[in-house]
């Protein structure tokens, strides 16, 4: 929602804007993806998250992992740290620590080098984390300095890519782990609980989708569990073009600092043949 400000008042924010932005460093880079950047500077947090309005009607190529500029601690080309709200670590690594211990073990014992490799981690992600095993094969790849986008797909499927899974480094050095923190969507979305919202059960997922009968099922995960910590019931039936979905999912267990919210359709040549993802804060 955009506030109207007074002349003087519009003025004296201008220019507090301008001295901000002579001390805050260099901007970031822009998103491989073509995806809109955000604002300059590292916005607030969204506020809790349980039943958000109607999600608005999403741009063609942006993602549900939002990036900004640089701020204090962004890397130097001006990718945020993840963990900050604007980029969520899903997956594999929760925290910071937990990717530089798999560092330290790839040094000296070459452990687990598909972490090394955004393709392995994002197929690793969609069929080990997410559950969806027929999707075995990667369509697309695209790397820009610390990001990936990587498209997956059934193997055999006509309907093409089923999901561009956006990755980033986590850490530093040439061996830094790759990341999962999202997915830039097209066709189908997943916009409400938005990116880093903190949420709460029972917890209203929604976004936009075009299809013809198509049938939307919505799970709450986290890393630490092999099960949903909540799913919804299956399935909410959805079509047209660019029409609003929504559902409402009750979960309990969440113990991670962050969630993975995954929708999914199909039905129709393969069980799931698109899929979105969001992340969301417990704290």
């Amino acid at each position: 929602m955009n506030t109207w400000l007074p002349p003087r008042t519009f003025a004296a924010a201008t220019a507090a804007v301008l001295a901000l932005t002579a001390c805050g460093g260099s901007g970031g880079s822009p998103n491989a993806s073509g995806s809109t950047p955000g604002a300059s500077g590292t916005p607030a947090p969204p506020a809790a998250t349980s039943a958000p309005s109607a999600p608005s009607s999403p741009t063609p190529g942006t993602t549900t992992s939002p990036q900004t500029p640089a701020g204090p601690s962004a890397t130097p080309d001006g990718t945020p740290p993840l963990g900050s709200w604007s980029l969520q670590p899903l997956w594999p690594f929760g925290t910071l620590a937990q990717a530089e211990a798999w560092q330290r073990s790839y040094r000296t014992g070459g452990h687990q080098p598909w972490h090394l490799d955004p393709g392995r981690t994002a197929l690793a992600f969609t069929r080990d984390y997410l559950g969806f095993t027929e999707i075995d094969r990667v369509s697309s790849s695209r790397v820009s300095g610390r990001h990936a986008r990587v498209g997956v797909a059934p193997t055999g499927s006509e309907g093409g890519t089923a999901a561009v899974i956006h990755l980033v480094r986590f850490g530093t050095g040439p061996d830094a782990p790759w990341e999962v923190v999202g997915t830039d969507d097209t066709t189908f979305s997943l916009t409400a609980p938005a990116y880093g919202a903190l949420a709460r059960s029972p917890l209203t997922a929604g976004g936009r989708i075009t299809g013809v009968d198509e049938s939307i099922h919505v799970q709450v995960r986290q890393p630490s569990s092999e099960a949903p910590l909540g799913t919804s019931a299956c399935c909410t039936p959805a079509g047209g073009e660019n029409q609003p979905w929504s559902v409402t999912v009750p979960f309990s267990g969440a113990r991670d600092p962050v969630l993975t919210v995954v929708a999914s359709t199909g039905g129709h040549v393969a069980a799931v043949e698109r899929f979105t993802v969001t992340a969301v804060r417990t704290r």
